[in-house]
């Protein structure tokens, strides 16, 4: 299949499949005698698994140790849980920094009164840096 097929099978764009061969997430395309990239069926397969850890925020130097976990049959499940609860405590940090944000940013909407005065305390408080204090 060519790139906008294997784009399209995927759910990715085709400038996300030139991407990710260009990092090494997905070794360089085959291509037909015009030039074109042709993929396979292994190349979807590595694309949904590129794909769904993108989707559970895993970074692209994360999506690459899973797909070498992945591909290596002698490897150990607990290097692949180690790095799923690595994650699991990342999204939970910014689970907090953003509870943290939403929570401040709801007491200065709740402190202005949102009528005709120019006086606003949203305004007031990014100015004195309310959304970094700790």
């Amino acid at each position: 299949m060519n790139i906008s097929q294997a784009a399209r099978r995927s759910g990715l764009s085709a400038k996300m499949l030139r991407h990710y061969e260009q990092i090494g997430l997905l070794p360089a395309a085959g291509r037909s005698a015009n030039g074109y990239r042709q993929y396979g069926e292994d190349d979807l397969r590595r694309l949904n698994f590129i794909k769904h850890a993108r989707d559970m925020g895993f970074s692209l130097e994360e999506v690459g140790q899973l797909l070498g976990l992945w591909q290596d049959q002698q490897r150990s499940s607990a290097e692949v849980k180690a790095l799923a609860l690595q994650h699991i405590a990342n999204l939970e940090q910014r689970i907090a920094e953003l509870s943290s944000l939403r929570d401040t940013l709801r007491q200065l909407a709740d402190s202005c009164q949102g009528d005709q005065r120019a006086d606003c305390p949203i305004l007031r408080g990014l100015e004195q840096g309310a959304c970094c204090a700790s």
